[in-house]
């Protein structure tokens, strides 16, 4: 998303026919935000407020406003603290009893995310999110909860802790739920899992959430996620209503360990992703050597709106990000629409034997 230059921002929206309350604002950012480089964009957020309020909207409309920027703040604010761990949202049922084999599951899913030091994600209630925390222990544990107007109360493990967080909208509960996650993991559930299931996928799919692997995990033996992939490959992608590398997005597991390791192998190389301009760029920790470069044209070329691969350092607009700035950049023209292929192309840069020096100390 490019920003919109400050004088068309005016001209388009602004209705004083005065410069006295746009003066004003930059005063107001000039006192409390100096030097930053959100400097334009906390301008801009005012200038909406302020337009809201000269169009007086009605008292339901400001108050979603209002609740809405102090909320999403709050939740800012509050995860500041685990910024830098990576994370793993897990969705299922509320109603998985603590006897049932599901249970257990999400049990040791949380397990082996704090064994490998992911912080879990849930909504913080009881069944598969209350099994998920008493794996992982409090330290690596974020719960999610949503106010509701009858008492909702958060698991055990997370509640009355800095790790609860209390949301009001479900709308920014589902977006700090994708925004925060390193991976998603889905075990069975009823309406609200599927929602969260098909949300995330359209999400990832449609490029308004990055890519991260989408994980379907169930019992041993359970037929819950069998039966939703052979709807997804003979409703959806045999009628041509997503693209086939679409199936890409889901991974399938039979076992917190085999998740376990599909989102420690999406990382093993592969860091992350941005838009530079109009290239798109994969973070990586490691260079391709030679010959796997050869392949990525033949392999993936398809995925590209024009050109081909380019192995490179750090673009000059990544300054912003100077921690990252020893990671190689693989760039190339994204066509924005085969995000199944996008998937394809992290995992062969995952691949040990694509890796320069592989097989060396």
């Amino acid at each position: 998303m490019q920003d919109d230059d400050p004088a068309d921002y005016l001209s388009r929206h602004w209705q004083t026919g005065s410069n006295e309350i746009p003066r004003r604002v930059d005063e107001l950012i000039t006192l409390c935000a100096a030097g930053s480089d959100n400097a334009s964009l906390y301008r801009d957020m005012l200038l909406d407020v302020i337009r809201m309020a000269q169009a007086d909207r009605n008292r339901w409309d400001a108050k979603i406003m209002l609740h809405t920027i102090r909320e999403m703040e709050q939740a800012f604010s509050r995860l500041e603290i685990f910024k830098r761990r990576r994370k793993v949202t897990v969705f299922g049922s509320a109603r998985t009893r603590a006897d049932h084999p599901l249970y257990a599951v999400a049990r040791e899913m949380g397990a082996a995310l704090a064994a490998n030091d992911y912080m879990a994600i849930t909504g913080a209630g009881g069944g598969v999110m209350s099994a998920t925390h008493e794996g992982a222990g409090l330290d690596h544990s974020l719960g999610f909860n949503i106010t509701l107007p009858f008492e909702q109360q958060s698991n055990t493990v997370v509640h009355g802790t800095s790790h609860d967080l209390a949301f009001g909208f479900f709308f920014l509960r589902k977006l700090f739920f994708v925004k925060e996650a390193d991976a998603l993991i889905l075990c069975p559930g009823g309406f609200g899992t599927l929602d969260e299931t098909l949300e995330v996928l359209t999400l990832v799919q449609t490029g308004k959430s990055p890519m991260v692997p989408i994980i379907l995990l169930d019992q041993p033996g359970g037929q819950y996620w069998q039966a939703f992939m052979h709807f997804i490959r003979s409703q959806l992608a045999d009628n041509a209503y997503i693209h086939p590398d679409d199936i890409n997005l889901l991974t399938p597991c039979k076992s917190p360990a085999e998740a376990m390791q599909v989102v420690l192998d999406f990382y093993s190389n592969y860091h992350s992703s941005r838009r530079v301009g109009e290239q798109f760029v994969l973070r990586l920790h490691r260079p391709l050597h030679p010959q796997a470069l050869t392949q990525l044209t033949a392999r993936f070329g398809s995925i590209c709106a024009s050109g081909g691969f380019v192995q490179q350092g750090m673009c000059e607009q990544e300054r912003d990000e100077p921690e990252l700035s020893a990671l190689t950049r693989l760039c190339f023209d994204f066509n924005d629409r085969e995000r199944g292929g996008l998937r394809a192309l992290i995992d062969f840069v995952n691949q040990p034997e694509n890796l320069r020096n592989h097989g060396t100390a």
